[in-house]
């Protein structure tokens, strides 16, 4: 009789709708599709790096599928104490690629970043109690801010993929990239606009299926290839050797740990924020348990620590489909195309110019999130209004100038390398100085505050002082 509450206060989450398996596979199919270019990248990097052949860099781009899609699974339907069993597609993380090429460079090879991930996943694991806590210095203020710093840096990658994605090629930046790239987008707001509510929840697949059509009809993609190669293939464990141990390397590796883990935390509260569920400490620690987890394990099959897609977080928010288990299917199709090659390289052959248009929209759906985030944030006679321009203006950093850190300390670029831990870092470090330690704090606050004070209908002045419509005294400045 005691659980029945609990039972139905679960089943009333949006994440646990459930919708029909062919909704479930074709909302699944658009997750990958997202994402798919940049799981691939980061194996694909790594292995060249490393001087690998191309079919064992085919063996990395299929590891991580594999491992990308178990962590899915493991993240959206979860376990006693792993998976925070939101719809978050897990794969590669990007944060570790500079660290991952210098350890491939200097002399320790594959097995050393093998042995690197594990020992500082574990150390992460370990964390996770300390860490999950910090879920009280996530206020609307500090979430408004990552959320809307996602967005806007992943927009070069969107840019980047209208361009053809391959900055080798002849056609890089051509009009016939880019013409694709904006019809693709053409497509996806036009089937917002025309269709019904499941077309418009499946404009980004529809597009990314019409664009790719288009692009066969016009030779500007390949399906050659589909043919080459084995149709079946299960990831072969330590492939790559055994996993070797060297100290420098696991404590570069960490740094990138800690990174991966503030990315994830905030993709984890995106996410929450975007479909409106609650999230506590408790199940931020559960995802980022299943975050380390799945990293430890990643190296027996060939693969790099796993974190949260943030591009996944802006098609949920484009979409409006909050449901897990469209995600967990989305992880069922990723573990299927890492034991079908075949499979994979059909997707391969999308052009990434499609990628790019649809890209627009996802990320740029991630950044109007955060904005309508902050646009809930109290600004009246303290210092937020700076704590947001100051915290987003340090996020752009890396995005605007790429080497604005390459002269610091190597630990210090690994972690603000990224815009989001960036803008992260800063947002939190900046609202406990002035919102939670206001020891100092002056009562007139800067002038960016008395700048942003706009009357209303309901302020009225009594005795020479401004109040607003609850009666609370508005700071005006002296311009004597």
């Amino acid at each position: 009789m005691n659980t029945s509450p609990a039972r139905t206060s679960a089943e009333q989450r949006p994440e646990d709708e459930k919708l029909s398996v062919g909704a479930n596979l074709a909302y699944g199919l658009q997750h990958v599709l997202t994402m798919y270019g940049g799981i691939v990248a980061v194996p694909l990097i790594i292995g060249q790096a490393a001087g690998l052949s191309p079919s064992e860099i085919g063996m990395l781009i299929t590891a991580s599928l594999f491992v990308g899609g178990l962590a899915t699974l493991l993240q959206t339907l979860g376990l006693p104490f792993f998976g925070c069993q939101l719809p978050l597609v897990q794969g590669v993380s990007f944060a570790g690629v500079a660290t991952m090429i210098a350890i491939v460079t200097t002399g320790g090879g594959l097995p050393a970043v093998l042995g690197a991930v594990i020992v500082a996943s574990l150390i992460g694991f370990l964390v996770t109690p300390i860490f999950s806590r910090i879920i009280k210095f996530f206020p609307d203020l500090v979430t408004g801010i990552v959320i809307t710093t996602i967005g806007l840096t992943l927009m070069p990658v969107a840019a980047f993929w209208a361009m053809g994605g391959n900055p080798t090629a002849e056609n890089f930046g051509s009009m016939g990239n880019i013409g694709l790239a904006a019809f693709t987008l053409a497509i996806v707001l036009l089937l917002s606009k025309l269709g019904n509510a499941t077309i418009s929840r499946l404009s980004i697949l529809l597009a990314m299926v019409i664009g790719t059509l288009t692009a066969l009809f016009l030779g500007m993609t390949d399906f050659s290839q589909v043919s080459t190669g084995p149709m079946l293939a299960f990831p072969t464990p330590f492939h790559f050797g055994m996993p070797t141990f060297e100290v420098a390397a696991i404590v570069s590796m960490l740094i990138v740990i800690m990174v991966t883990m503030v990315e994830t935390s905030a993709d984890i509260l995106a996410v929450g924020d975007i479909i409106e569920t609650k999230v506590d400490s408790k199940r931020l620690g559960n995802g980022l348990r299943a975050d380390m987890i799945s990293s430890m394990f990643a190296p027996i099959f060939g693969s790099f620590t796993q974190s949260a897609f943030a591009q996944n977080v802006g098609l949920v928010a484009v979409t409006g489909v909050k449901s897990r288990y469209v995600v967990a299917s989305a992880g069922l199709i990723l573990v299927t195309l890492g034991l079908l090659p075949v499979m994979g390289r059909i997707v391969a052959a999308v052009p990434a110019s499609v990628l790019g248009g649809a890209g627009i929209v996802l990320f740029g759906t991630v950044a109007a999130s955060g904005i309508r985030t902050l646009s809930k944030v109290d600004y009246r006679n303290n210092m937020n209004l700076i704590i947001v321009a100051t915290s987003i203006g340090f996020g752009m950093i890396p995005i605007a100038a790429p080497k604005f850190y390459e002269h610091f300390p190597s630990w210090f670029a690994t972690i603000f390398h990224s815009g989001i831990s960036s803008a992260a870092i800063m947002a939190i470090l900046l609202n406990l100085l002035f919102n939670h330690f206001r020891a100092g704090n002056s009562e007139q606050q800067s002038v960016f505050v008395a700048a942003d004070a706009v009357l209303n209908e309901d302020d009225r002045f009594v005795d020479g002082k401004l109040f607003d419509s609850k009666a609370v005294k508005t700071p005006v400045a002296d311009h004597h």
